[in-house]
This record gives structure tokens, C-alpha cells and sequence, in this order.
């Protein structure tokens, strides 16, 4: 029978979960599964390396996320606010970013105890997201547990047209010895049928293996400050592995669309990540005219204003080098950013250092004035700062005054977009 597990945590769920990505991966391969997802608690810390170990594993990865909803908005910040868990898996490349739109989000806005959205932002964001209802802390199962089934319909119907009718999926699941999940179970089976809404089955793992769950209670227990002998302790009840596929066809051996929606909601999450590029802003050049043209007219113009009419062919033939390794490596839109920048600012009356590090043996930095610091004159190698033979970016360090920084800064996001500029520490 085929199956794909759609809500797995990895130890990414800090001190919640308890399996590895790779080991997660492994399992779903040794049970015959062509696709695994990962959906840790609030957070996407575990996507790339479980996207690598998936793809290593030629186990096609889906990056999902049981967020943590605040039905009263993510703003209120109140104790005793409820909040609710919801599994969303990126089916496209645009959900992918959506996702972590929500993600970020999450934790810079909604932030109270747990990193929270709302039903606002889930909406803003729903593009390219396929969604699951969730497991017993979800708010349709909440509502059914409080035996309110009208609630959990409208709450159905509120996600259907957050998502899209297709998008939004019941999520059903069995742990023996749970009687709730059993409550809930039986609702959902009526709940598909008012409201259209297809059934999916999940295991909701939070260890690999069925072995694993007296370590994984070890975790709580640091979790919760208790301890073993504690008989209050929180635990999970029942089988939170990454069970079988044949033994979860038998469990919803009545329900078989269940099973099947898993694989087909498989099928449809392709996303591709890339790594190792550059992913450089295009620096939109005037009249038409080439990065690399446009790049040279600056120079020629800057080296004339540095060394006058009569320029040395030494000069010269340093200046051709090392466009031609800008060039060559691809960075003639890098040099035209930073020339950009450092232009604005000297055109606002903002104080820019003279230069500092490697980029200080750059001709053509000098002549875009960039740095300040003549690197004939001081014999400075290019080399030092990018060389045919360099792999990895170049890096020109840009010193500013105090009160003209964040000017800069506030330019650099507003032309080249809030998504190609970062704050670091160096």
C-alpha cells in the first residue's frame, strides 16, 4: 500500500522530537515511501538539512511546519490567549517562501511563548500552501472534543476558503489507548462528507522507531522539569513512531481515500532548492546599456578623474585585468551595486571610509571611487581580493558615519528590495 508520512517532527521541534532528519529520511526509504515530509513545531531550522539528506537519498523532501495559531490574533499577548496547531507543507516554490514569510513572522510578530500567526497572515500568505487540520490541539479538534461539531464545520469552511476547498485537508490519526483522538476521528469521518473537505492520515511522529519512545519520554522530561518517577508527567500516549505503511492502511482500512490523499499530496509538493549561487540584484543600467558596458564606462570615466589624460599602459593593462576577472567571475552587477550606494551617499553628505581590507588593492574600485587609497601607489595586489581562481564572493568592506548609516541602508532596501539586503556581524 502506498503511503507518504505528512506530519513528522525531527529534534528540530526542540526537546519534542526526537529523530534525526537523515533518520527520518532512512526510515520512509526502508518502508518504501517515495516522499517524506517534515513539519517541526514553528520553526524551519531543519529544512536544508533535510532537504539535502532526502535528495542524497533519492526520497522526494516536503518542507512543512505545524505552526502555532492565535485564533485571537497574533498581536494579543495575553495569558491564557489560546492558541492552536495547524500543519502546513509548501507545495510550490512561492509556498515555500510564503511559508517562511509565516515562519519569520511568527516569531518577529507573533511571538508569546510560542512563535504565533493568525488567520489574517495564514490568509496573506496562503498562495502555493497546501493545509492539514492538525492533530488533538488543532482548533477543528478542539471544537469537536468540546462537542461543538457546528463550531469545527465553521472552522472547516473558514480554512477552505483561507486555502483553497483543495488545499485544506481533515487529518486523521490513530494512537491506541487515545479515546479522544478516537472522538475526534469519528467527527472528522461525518465532517468530510457536510463539508467536503478530503480526509488525510498521518502518524504525527515524534521518534523513528516504536522502540524510541522511552528515550523520547526522557526528552519531555527535560522538557517539563520532571522526572521519570513523576506520575503527572506529560507524555504522549499510544504510537508516535513512523509507523508502517501497512499497518496504517489497516487502521484506515475503512478510510482507504485517506491513505491514498497522502501520496497524491505528495505528487503535487514539488519545490526545488539551489544552492551555491550567487543570487545577485540586477543593477538596472541606463539607456539600455549592458552591466559589463555600463561597468566600464564608469572606470574609464573614473580613471581619466584619478590619473588625468596621459594614463601609463601599465596602468592601463592592470585596469583591462581586472575587469576582465569582473567580468569573468561574474560580478560586474556587484560592482555596480556597491559603486551605487557609495555614490549615494557621498551625494548626501554621508561620511565613507577610504577603504579597509582587500578590496583596497582594487584599480577598479579606485577609479569608481569605492576607496580612496591608490593601490599603484602602495603596490597593493589585486589578487588579494579576487582572483581568477576564487570560488566565493568578493567582499568590499564599506565603512560609514554613525548618523549617516541607516540613510544608506534605507536606500540600498528601497531600490534593491528588502529581500537582497541583510544586517551581519563580521
Amino acid at each position: 500500500m502506498s503511503f507518504v508520512h505528512l506530519h513528522n517532527h525531527t529534534h528540530y521541534s526542540l526537546l519534542d522530537g526526537l529523530t534525526r532528519p537523515a533518520e527520518a529520511v532512512a526510515i520512509a526509504k526502508e518502508q518504501g515511501c517515495s516522499a517524506v515530509a517534515m513539519t517541526d513545531h514553528g520553526t524551519l531550522y531543519g529544512a536544508v538539512e533535510f532537504y539535502k539528506a532526502a535528495k542524497k537519498e533519492g526520497i522526494k523532501p516536503i518542507i512543512g511546519c505545524e505552526i502555532y495559531v492565535a485564533p485571537q490574533g497574533r498581536l494579543k499577548k495575553e495569558p491564557g490567549t489560546p492558541i492552536n496547531h495547524l500543519i502546513v507543507l509548501a507545495e510550490t516554490t512561492e509556498g515555500y517562501h510564503n511559508l517562511m514569510q509565516l515562519v519569520s513572522k511568527a516569531h518577529l510578530e507573533g511571538f508569546y511563548y510560542k512563535p504565533r500567526v493568525d488567520h489574517g497572515l495564514l490568509r496573506e500568505f496562503s498562495k502555493g500552501l497546501i493545509a492539514l487540520s492538525g492533530c488533538l490541539n488543532s482548533e477543528t479538534s478542539v471544537a469537536i472534543l468540546d462537542n461543538n461539531e457546528e463550531k469545527a464545520a465553521e472552522i472547516i469552511r473558514m480554512y477552505q476558503d483561507i486555502f483553497g476547498k483543495e488545499n485544506f485537508y481533515l487529518e486523521v490519526q490513530d494512537h491506541e489507548g487515545l479515546a479522544e483522538q478516537v472522538q475526534v476521528n469519528n467527527a472528522l469521518y461525518r465532517l468530510t462528507k457536510e463539508t467536503g473537505a478530503p480526509l488525510v492520515a498521518t502518524c504525527d511522529s515524534h521518534y523513528g522507531r516504536y522502540e524510541d519512545r522511552d528515550v523520547h519520554d526522557i526528552l519531555l522530561c527535560i522538557q517539563t522539569g520532571k522526572t521519570l518517577q513523576d506520575a503527572d508527567r506529560m507524555r504522549l500516549t499510544g504510537d508516535f513512531s513512523m509507523r508502517h505503511p501497512e499497518e496504517i492502511a489497516k487502521r484506515f482500512a475503512e478510510h482507504p481515500e485517506a491513505i491514498e490523499n497522502t501520496v497524491k499530496i505528495a505528487e503535487r509538493c514539488n519545490i526545488e532548492l539551489h544552492f551555491g549561487k550567487n543570487l545577485i540584484p540586477v543593477f538596472k543600467t541606463p539607456d539600455g546599456k549592458g552591466a559589463q558596458e555600463y561597468l566600464r564606462e564608469l572606470v574609464e570615466k573614473g580613471l581619466e578623474e584619478r590619473y588625468g589624460e596621459n594614463i601609463p599602459q601599465e596602468t592601463r593593462e592592470r585596469l583591462e585585468y581586472e575587469l576582465d576577472v569582473i567580468h569573468t567571475q561574474g560580478f560586474d552587477n556587484y560592482f555596480l551595486i556597491v559603486w551605487d550606494f557609495v555614490n549615494y551617499a557621498k551625494e548626501n553628505d554621508v561620511i565613507v571610509g577610504p577603504g579597509r581590507g582587500s578590496a583596497a588593492g582594487s584599480l577598479v574600485a579606485y577609479c569608481l571611487k569605492i576607496t580612496d587609497v591608490d593601490p599603484l601607489a602602495y603596490d597593493l595586489l589585486f589578487e588579494r581580493f579576487l582572483n581568477p581562481a576564487r570560488i566565493s564572493m568578493p567582499d568590499i568592506d564599506i565603512d560609514f558615519d554613525v548618523a549617516g548609516r541607516s540613510k544608506v541602508l534605507d536606500y540600498v532596501v528601497e531600490k534593491y528590495g528588502r529581500q537582497s539586503v541583510a544586517q551581519i556581524i563580521t
